[in-house]
C-alpha cells in the first residue's frame, strides 16, 4: 500500500490528510485554522485518537512545519520517516490558462504558479510555500499540483469572456477562470450519482471563508461566480465579492493605491467589513444578541446567493438540484434557510425541520427542486488525482 499526503492551503487555514492508497483509508488528518490571526487552532486525528489545542501560528510556513512535526511524532504520527510518503498532492488555487490537468511539480511549474500570485493573492503564495516546504521535508516524495481552475475549463467562451478589448484577452489572458474546482467537481459528481441523473442541472454552493457558486450541467461546469481571480461573486469572510468597478476608480481618484485597494477588497471586506466579524459562528452569535450589523451582513450574504441561483437556473434553462457544501454550507442551517427562502417561484421549498437536523435532503415534499447537503472532500479528490498521476 502507498501513502499519499494531501496539503490543502486555504487563505487562513491548512487542511492535511495522509491516505493509504488505493483503498483510500485515512491514516491521519488535521486542520490548522486562523493562520496569522488571533486564536489559531490545531486539530489532529489519527487511527488511535484525536485532540485539539490552541497555538499561535503566524504563517503558512509555520503551519506546514507543524504538520510535519505532527505526522512524524513518535506517539501520534502516521509515518516514521519522510520516505514513507509516495507523493504529496498540493491544492493550487490558480492555474491560469497553463493547466487543464494535474502536473508534476518542477522549477517551471513553480515559476508559473508564482506568476499567478497577483490573480490569487490570498492562496497561490500559500500554495507555493506548501510545495517548497514539502520539497525540503519530503525530498524523495513526488510533488503533484492539483489546480482549482481545471474543472472550469469546460465553461463556454460566452460565459468566460469579459466585454473588454480582445487584446486584453489574447495578450494578457484576462477572462473568467473559476475556483474551488476540486470541491465543485467532487460534490457535483456525488449529487449526480445520488440523483441517478447524469444530465442533472444543479447549482453547487461552496460556502466557507471563501464562497463560490457553480452552474453544473451534465457533470460539467458551465458558469461560475468567481472570475479572473477568487475575489468576485458571493460575499465571503473577508472578500467583497461582486462590486461595481466604478468604486475602484473612485478610490483611485481619492488617493488609494493599488495595494490599498488590494488589501481593502481581499482582507477587510466581505462579512468582516459589514459586521466586524469574519467567522460565521461569531456573526450568528452576535446576531442572536441583537447586533444589527451582523443581521444585515447575513441578509446581504443570502441575497447574493439567491441572485446567483436565479441567474444560473436561467442560464441552464432549468434546475434539478441545489447543493450546499463546505464549512458554512454543511453546518449552518441559518444560512441555508435564508438562501432558499423566497425562491418558491422556482419550485424551491426548504423543509425547516430537515434543515435544522442537517439531513442529506432538506427540501419539502412539494419542492420541485432537490436541496442537498453534501460534505465536500477535496482531500480525497486530490489524493485520487495525485495517486493516478504518479502511477501513470
Amino acid at each position: 500500500m502507498d501513502k499519499i499526503l494531501v496539503l490543502n492551503s486555504g487563505s487562513s487555514s491548512l487542511k492535511f490528510q495522509v491516505l493509504q492508497m488505493p483503498d483510500e483509508n485515512v491514516l491521519a488528518s488535521g486542520l490548522i485554522d486562523k493562520i496569522g490571526l488571533p486564536g489559531s487552532g490545531i486539530t489532529y486525528k489519527n487511527v488511535r485518537e484525536s485532540f485539539s489545542y490552541q497555538e499561535e501560528i503566524e504563517s503558512h510556513y509555520a503551519a506546514l512545519l507543524k504538520v510535519s512535526e505532527l505526522l512524524m511524532d513518535t506517539e501520534n504520527g502516521a509515518i516514521s520517516t519522510p520516505d514513507e510518503i509516495l507523493g504529496i498532492g498540493h491544492r493550487v488555487v490558480h492555474g491560469g490558462s497553463h493547466f487543464k490537468d494535474v502536473a508534476v511539480v518542477s522549477a517551471e511549474i513553480k515559476n508559473q504558479i508564482r506568476e499567478l500570485f497577483s490573480m490569487a493573492p490570498l492562496h497561490n503564495p500559500a500554495n507555493l510555500v506548501g510545495i517548497e516546504v514539502a520539497e525540503t521535508v519530503f525530498p524523495n516524495s513526488a510533488q503533484i499540483a492539483v489546480f482549482d481552475t481545471a474543472f472550469h475549463q469546460t465553461i463556454p467562451e460566452k460565459a468566460y469572456r469579459y466585454a473588454i478589448p480582445n487584446s486584453l484577452f489574447k495578450e494578457e489572458g484576462i477572462r473568467l477562470y473559476g475556483f474551488h474546482g476540486t470541491s465543485h467537481q467532487y460534490v457535483s459528481a456525488r449529487a449526480s450519482e445520488y440523483l441517478n441523473n447524469k444530465e442533472a442541472k444543479m447549482v453547487v454552493l461552496h460556502l466557507g471563508n471563501g464562497c463560490s457558486a457553480t452552474a453544473v450541467k451534465s457533470g460539467k461546469s458551465v458558469d461560475h461566480s468567481m472570475g479572473f481571480g477568487p475575489l468576485n461573486g458571493l460575499v465571503m469572510g473577508t472578500r467583497s465579492g461582486d462590486i461595481d468597478p466604478s468604486v475602484l476608480l473612485y478610490l483611485l481618484e481619492k488617493g488609494y493605491s493599488a495595494a490599498d485597494i488590494h488589501k481593502l477588497l481581499n482582507k477587510e471586506s466581505g462579512m468582516l467589513g459589514l459586521s466586524g466579524y469574519s467567522d460565521l459562528r461569531e456573526i450568528v452569535s452576535q446576531f442572536e444578541k441583537g447586533n444589527k450589523d451582523c443581521g444585515l451582513s447575513l441578509e446581504i450574504n443570502a441575497y447574493r446567493i439567491k441572485k446567483y441561483i436565479g441567474a444560473y437556473a436561467a442560464a441552464m434553462n432549468g434546475l434539478d438540484a441545489i447543493v450546499f457544501t463546505a464549512g458554512v454550507g454543511e453546518n449552518s442551517p441559518l444560512v441555508r434557510r435564508m438562501a432558499c427562502e423566497g425562491l418558491e417561484f422556482f419550485g424551491i421549498n426548504i423543509d425547516l425541520s430537515r434543515n435544522e437536523k442537517g439531513e442529506f435532503e432538506i427540501q419539502s415534499e412539494d419542492s420541485k427542486v432537490k436541496i442537498l447537503v453534501i460534505p465536500t472532500n477535496e482531500e480525497l479528490a486530490i489524493a485520487r488525482q495525485t495517486y493516478a498521476k504518479i502511477k501513470a
